[in-house]
């Protein structure tokens, strides 16, 4: 049995529905991440599993049990907010001793504790300070500490590292992955950021409109998008409009305006006819001045239409016939090598038909 379960969970304000029939099962000790554009509905639905809202239909279950009516202060479960919501009067160790305090806890086992807590988040022998004596990053921390302090059976994270610097929150991601296989307590994380998404969890739930579009881990939902949508969101990806030809097992051949036929595969069922979109991550793609295609591979021309430089990798934008445009990725990792090409260089494209997935409309 799952730890926490949502059953159709439904929340309208109104006319508009901010959580529209989500079922979900997460399990204990996960680490898992609710990912989406900003009105999906992802922060709805954490405030529906904290308590702070109730859902107009549905239900939500933590250990078998139904809390869907239980008050967020009875609910085994704490929330850590972008904001930190630390009190400014009181020390760090008073902060994370609070709720102790609130459960009425001796105070020789508060101060134990606490102590513990503040090794856990790197933060010992700092417990006398005061919230503004703090960076960015400690006052995470502090947040931390004080919401795991009582060992709650799950830790709702609403967006905590979007005001960190890129190098802070980086950082502080592989200590939220240590920490949370430290303590074993099951995260559910919201974010936007897809990179950070890929890089915490261990099952993502890419919300939009208020649904939840595709479940699964990581490297699953950004190799496997089910949908054009998550294709889209997730990372970068070139999406080409075409129609379905041709039909042998799982290899597609589909007409793409100005480009003729082109392979790809399909993981769903698929009607000749049928229009949407062949889909193909840049780093899938090869580009050289020329290539000699392997067997079943797709190849193209186009000339450099722009670049771009990113220090690690180069981002190139080809342009194709009828205007099209398609990204391809060059790692910089020859010596002394900043630039391979130039815009206006005329270059071959080519990825496997396999790594090029049909996508419904």
């Amino acid at each position: 049995m799952a730890l926490l379960e949502i059953r159709k969970a439904t929340r309208r304000f109104g006319h508009f529905v901010a959580v529209r029939e989500v079922s979900l099962e997460i399990e204990a000790g996960e680490f898992f991440t609710l990912l989406g554009p900003s009105g999906c509905g992802k922060t709805t639905l954490l405030r529906l599993i904290a308590g702070f809202d109730t859902p107009d239909e549905g239900r939500i279950l933590l250990d078998g049990c139904d809390i869907t009516l239980t008050p967020p202060e009875r609910r085994p479960v704490h929330t850590i907010f972008q904001s930190y919501a630390l009190f400014p009067h009181m020390t760090v160790a008073d902060n994370v001793a609070f709720p102790l305090r609130m459960a009425r806890v001796a105070h020789g086992e508060i101060r134990v504790r606490v102590a513990q807590a503040l090794r856990e988040v790197q933060l010992a022998g700092m417990g006398e300070r005061l919230p503004q004596e703090l960076s960015g990053g400690q006052k995470q921390r502090v947040a931390i500490a004080r919401a795991l302090i009582d060992r709650p059976r799950v830790l709702l994270l609403d967006e905590p590292l979007a005001a960190l610097d890129l190098k802070l929150r980086e950082q502080m991601q592989l200590e939220l992955i240590t920490l949370q296989r430290l303590v074993g307590i099951t995260f559910v994380y919201v974010t936007h950021d897809q990179g950070e998404a890929l890089a915490l969890s261990h099952r993502i739930g890419v919300m939009n409109a208020g649904r939840i579009v595709q479940l699964g881990a990581p490297d699953a939902v950004y190799e496997f998008p089910q949908t054009r949508f998550v294709a889209d969101f997730i990372g970068t990806c070139n999406l080409l409009e075409g129609t379905v030809r041709r039909q042998t097992g799982a290899r597609l051949t589909l007409e793409v305006s100005g480009l003729g036929e082109l392979a790809a595969s399909a993981r769903t069922p698929v009607q000749v006819g049928e229009r949407g979109v062949l889909a193909v991550r840049p780093e899938k793609v090869r580009i050289a001045a020329q290539i000699v295609p392997a067997p079943g591979e797709v190849h193209l021309q186009g000339v450099i239409h722009d670049q771009l430089y990113l220090g690690d990798v180069t981002v190139y934008k080809v342009e194709l016939a009828g205007g099209r445009l398609l990204e391809a990725l060059l790692p910089n990792s020859a010596a002394g090598v900043v630039k391979f090409f130039e815009v206006g260089d005329h270059v071959d494209l080519a990825w496997r038909a396999e790594a090029a997935l049909f996508l419904h409309d």
